[in-house]
């Protein structure tokens, strides 16, 4: 008799999904977190380019083009003061695989894992599909994840930890003294820490920093993307790092799982990359002030903000049944608990969207306030 593995039985369709395939063509969708710039055109030229000269019709090597993981050690080097070895860098198909990998290859049956909650989907969902336990974590007031926390979590259970600066579904940027503890966490307990830093670029307040500046042994992985960085979503092209010896066994799942990344979009990358990053200034700039336009108005209709340091999200606590109201009048959000049950009572806004289409959201999610007090 057929019958579905129980790893897959343990999770379901992402609550974000749901929503925005529920969502109406008419609908003002705020809930699905995509950049909503172009591509950097050289980035574009460069996978056609490489396609027109038939670069790119074949596989590559499993870690990616030595060009792409030059460039991506280059970048890492330069943002972090991180000694990179391109060797040590696999290339995978968005941040998703990276995330995927990276928890199956050091998450044995019955392991925990210690996510933020509110976190984003994945966490929960990987570390059950790789046969863990998710132990999630409350996060603070200000929505950024406590190191206390985390280290009071640790069991002789605990196999990782993850952490996510600038955070998704919260926007909250974790102090620099914040992420030194992770990583000396992830040293004096011996345990893994997975640091989730695709959207590193887009900081209004503080700053990024990773676990890996201030790690002492090699407990740390590094999950990253273009997807975020330079608006290329669909492109699929993601990286993780760590130790030479974490990346072989990464390398082992990454090889049977999908082999090597979209050879296109490892041109694409490359060039992105390396190329002129004057787009990743004017995208932080339009998003701080969609930030600030989100946050005023909602604060306006009512509603209590923590003003997000970085992303593009935004996370209000909201009363009961206003979800649901903003999606029957036509605005797409998505409720706090699909991020974890910590994330009841909040709702996740983003705001990579055009301005007109921001206020007029505003303007709907106040009748819908209104309807609902």
């Amino acid at each position: 008799m057929t019958h579905f593995s129980d790893r897959v039985e343990r999770i379901s369709i992402s609550g974000i999904r749901k929503v925005f395939e529920a969502a109406g063509e008419d609908a003002i969708n705020l809930g699905l977190g995509q950049p909503d710039f172009p591509a950097p055109d050289h980035a574009r030229r460069a996978a056609v380019e490489a396609i027109e000269a038939g670069e790119a019709d074949g596989y590559t090597g499993n870690k990616g083009l030595p060009n792409l993981r030059e460039a991506i050690a280059e970048k890492h080097r330069r943002d972090q003061g991180v000694d990179l070895d391109p060797d040590d860098v696999i290339a995978t198909a968005g941040g998703s695989e990276a995330l995927h990998i990276a928890i199956e290859a050091h998450v044995n049956e019955g392991d925990e894992v210690i996510i933020p909650d509110p976190g984003f989907v994945s966490y929960d969902a990987l570390t059950k599909l790789a046969g863990g336990d998710p132990v999630p974590v409350p996060l603070r007031d200000d929505l950024t994840l406590d190191p206390e926390a985390v280290e009071d979590a640790i069991t002789d259970d605990t196999a990782a930890f993850v952490v996510n600066s600038p955070g998704n579904p919260t926007g909250a940027v974790s102090p620099p003294d914040d992420i030194a503890e992770f990583a000396r966490i992830a040293d004096e307990h011996d345990v893994l820490c997975i640091s989730d830093e695709v959207y590193e670029y887009t900081v209004f307040e503080g700053e990024h920093r990773s676990p890996i500046e201030f790690a002492e042994t090699d407990n740390v992985v590094v999950v990253n993307s273009a997807s975020k960085l330079f608006s290329m979503t669909g492109w699929r092209l993601g990286w993780v790092y760590g130790s030479t010896r974490r990346v072989e066994r990464m390398l082992r799942v990454h090889q049977y799982v999908q082999a090597c990344a979209s050879a296109p979009a490892q041109f694409a990358a490359e060039a992105a990359l390396s190329g002129p990053q004057d787009r990743i200034e004017e995208m932080t700039e339009t998003f701080r002030e969609r930030r600030d336009l989100v946050v005023e108005g909602l604060e306006d209709i009512g509603l209590t903000v923590p003003s997000p340091g970085g992303a593009f999200y935004v996370m209000p606590e909201v009363p009961e049944g206003f979800v649901d109201e903003c999606i029957d009048r036509g605005v797409i959000i998505v409720p706090g608990e699909a991020f974890g049950e910590h994330g009841r009572g909040y709702a996740r806004l983003s705001y990579a969207t055009d301005t007109e289409s921001l206020r007029e959201a505003i303007e709907i999610m106040g009748e819908a306030y209104e309807a609902v007090i």
